[in-house]
């Protein structure tokens, strides 16, 4: 094998998501993750400390791109519109070319408690992200945690329903639908 191709990292993830979908991720080996990606384990070590990180890896971009929108946005608009806004260009940046990745992650994440619980703490520590960066903005800490955790929950939601099988709206579609809801269940304006 060449000792060095480029992308290894994505091929990785690609390779991993096939073969979690195919056999599952228990039954999933390194070994088989890096011989589908054309790489070698060591590589795959390079990128990942284990299988299960194949699966978070775009988490920390995605928090960093997230609070940068945030810190970015403008000072006039409400908390909650500054989050769900830095969510939507977030979701077109980054997520939208990912859908079908996306969707597979998904499925093996919520086949999996391990993974599940997993995905719930890694969301735990982006609405804490989210909560320090409208706090920087200027927002008490108490209501910018809640409104953190109303973002997430309307992402969360609208991940939901952009993962399956059929759907055609764009996340930041059903984002902006998740948080009418939200607004509306809530009774807020």
């Amino acid at each position: 094998m060449p000792r060095w191709k480029p992308d290894a990292a994505e091929r990785l993830e690609t390779a991993a998501l096939e073969l979690f979908g195919e056999q599952g991720f228990e039954r999933t080996t390194i070994a088989e993750i890096a011989d589908r990606a054309g790489l070698t384990q060591r590589t795959f070590f390079n990128h990942f400390a284990d299988k299960r990180e194949v699966l978070f890896r775009m988490g920390p971009d995605l928090e960093r791109a997230l609070v940068a929108e945030i810190s970015a946005g403008d000072a006039d608009l409400p908390a909650l519109d500054t989050a769900v806004r830095a969510m939507g260009v977030v979701a077109d940046e980054m997520l939208e070319i990912r859908r079908d990745a996306a969707k597979r992650r998904y499925s093996v994440i919520a086949a999996n408690p391990e993974l599940l619980e997993r995905e719930l703490g890694k969301n735990a520590a982006l609405t804490e992200a989210i909560a320090d960066a409208l706090n920087s903005r200027g927002c008490d800490p108490e209501s910018a945690f809640i409104t953190a955790a109303a973002a997430m929950l309307a992402q969360q939601t609208a991940l939901r329903a952009w993962t399956r099988p059929g759907e055609t709206r764009t996340l930041r579609e059903l984002l902006q639908h998740s948080v009418r809801a939200l607004r509306t269940t809530v009774g807020a304006s």
